[in-house]
């Protein structure tokens, strides 16, 4: 697997998993301490995101970091 799937496997889970708890870009931008037009870039795959970002973002999507790097079954 190469950097760039799992970059766009950690956009669409972010997404997905952003809409299935009904919050919009800005309010997971707030509960994650980031901005939302970064949040935007990630689910657009415009973003490489660190290790620490990912942790923040599944902290407020409440799901654990290896969630976001799940492949759709």
């Amino acid at each position: 697997m190469r950097r760039s799937d799992l970059n766009v496997i950690c956009a669409r889970r972010v997404r997905q998993l952003r809409e299935k708890l009904g919050l919009s870009q800005d309010e997971l931008a707030h509960k994650a301490g980031l901005h939302r037009t970064y949040i935007g870039a990630i689910e657009r795959n415009e973003r490489n995101i660190t290790l620490r970002t990912l942790a923040r973002l599944a902290a407020a999507l409440q799901c654990q970091p290896t969630e976001l790097l799940e492949a759709d079954e």
